[in-house]
C-alpha cells in the first residue's frame, strides 16, 4: 500500500538543485522549504555539485526506489545542457510528477501527452535577462568601451541565452572579452585570477565587468582585490561590476553597498513549482506546459542612467 498517496503520510517531493555554493540556489532551497510547509508536503533536497552525471544518477536512484518510498513529484533545475529527457520519461512511467526549473524544455509536449501525472516547467526568459544586462551596460557606458564577461559553463543553456540577449541589447561600440566559470564565486575567482596572470590582461583596458550571476561577479572582484600591483588593483576595483540573480539578502544588498553596480532580479521558482505541483496532484489538473517568471533590473535602468550622469558630471567638474 502506498502510504504517500493515502493520506497516512504527507506526500513527498524531491527537489534537485545544482549546487549549495550559490546564493540563488540557496534561496531556491529556502523558497522550496517555505512552500512545502505551506502546502503540507515533505521535501527532500538534493544537490548535484554542478555535475550533470551526478544529478542524473541521484534522480534515477529516486525513481528506481521501491514504490512505497517513491516521491509524488520531482522538481529540478538541470545542471547540464539537456533537461534529461530519458530521466523524465522514467519518472512519468513511475507515476512521479515532473517539474523543470529555469530551462526551456522541448520534450514536455510529448511527455504530457501520455502522462497521468503533472509535467511542466517554470522558467525565466534567460534571453530577456541578458537583454536587461545589455541595457544596464548601455546605461553605464553611454560612450561605448570594453567589458570583461564572466560567462557561465559552456553547456549551460541559461548562460548561452543570457550571453545572446546581452549581445543583442548592448551598444554596438561595446567590445566583449569572455572568461568561463561555473556559477560559483570560487570558480570565477579561480578563472579571473588565472586570466589576470596573462600578459594580454595587463594591456587590456576594460570599462566594466559583467557576470552571469552575482556569485561569479563577487568572485571576479575577489580576484581583483588580490592583484599585487596597487595601481592596477585600484583600476580594476574602480570598474562597475554587474551580476544577475538579485537575491534580497545578497545581490540586492551588494548593489546597495556599492560592491555591485547593478544586478538583474531573477525570481526563485522552486517554491512556485511545489505549490503548482501540490495543487495539480490534488485537483487532477495539469498546469500550463510553461510558466514564465519576469526578471527586472536592480536598480531600475533610469536610476542607473541618473547615477552615471551624476558621476560623469562630478568627474568633469574636477
Amino acid at each position: 500500500m502506498d502510504h504517500e498517496r493515502c493520506g497516512v503520510k504527507k506526500p513527498k517531493f524531491v527537489v534537485s538543485l545544482t549546487t549549495r555554493d550559490n546564493d540563488y540556489q540557496q534561496e531556491q532551497a529556502w523558497s522550496a522549504q517555505q512552500a512545502a510547509a505551506k502546502a503540507g508536503v515533505e521535501i527532500e533536497l538534493l544537490y548535484a555539485d554542478n555535475d550533470a552525471v551526478l544529478q542524473s544518477q541521484q534522480l534515477l536512484k529516486v525513481i528506481q526506489s521501491s514504490p512505497e518510498s517513491r516521491p509524488a513529484g520531482i522538481i529540478f533545475e538541470p545542471v547540464g545542457g539537456t533537461a534529461m529527457p530519458q530521466v523524465a520519461k522514467a519518472a512519468i512511467a513511475a507515476a512521479i510528477g515532473w517539474v523543470v526549473l529555469n530551462r526551456d524544455v522541448e520534450y514536455l509536449a510529448e511527455l504530457r501527452r501520455g502522462s497521468k501525472v503533472p509535467a511542466f516547467s517554470i522558467t525565466s526568459d534567460h534571453t530577456e535577462i541578458g537583454r536587461i544586462q545589455g541595457r544596464q551596460i548601455a546605461a553605464l557606458l553611454p560612450n561605448g568601451g570594453s567589458i570583461l564577461l564572466v560567462h557561465g559553463p559552456a553547456d549551460s543553456l541559461a548562460a548561452k541565452q543570457r550571453a545572446t540577449g546581452m549581445q543583442e541589447a548592448k551598444p554596438a561600440n561595446v567590445q566583449v572579452k569572455m572568461i568561463k566559470a561555473n556559477w560559483t564565486e570560487a570558480s570565477a575567482h579561480k578563472a579571473v585570477s588565472a586570466w589576470l596572470k596573462l600578459a594580454t590582461s595587463q594591456q587590456s583596458g576594460h570599462d566594466a565587468v559583467c557576470a552571469h550571476d552575482d556569485s561569479m561577479a563577487l568572485g571576479a572582484r575577489k580576484a581583483f582585490q588580490e592583484i599585487p600591483d596597487m595601481a592596477l588593483r585600484s583600476r580594476w576595483l574602480a570598474l562597475p561590476v554587474l551580476g544577475i540573480d538579485g537575491m534580497p539578502k545578497t545581490g540586492q544588498n551588494d548593489v546597495r553597498r556599492g560592491t555591485l553596480a547593478a544586478t538583474v532580479i531573477v525570481p526563485t521558482n522552486a517554491g512556485t513549482g511545489i505549490e503548482m505541483l501540490a495543487r495539480a496532484l490534488s485537483s487532477g489538473q495539469n498546469p500550463p506546459e510553461t510558466t514564465i517568471t519576469e526578471a527586472q533590473s536592480f536598480p531600475s535602468l533610469d536610476e542607473l542612467s541618473r547615477r552615471q550622469n551624476l558621476k560623469a558630471k562630478a568627474s568633469g567638474a574636477h
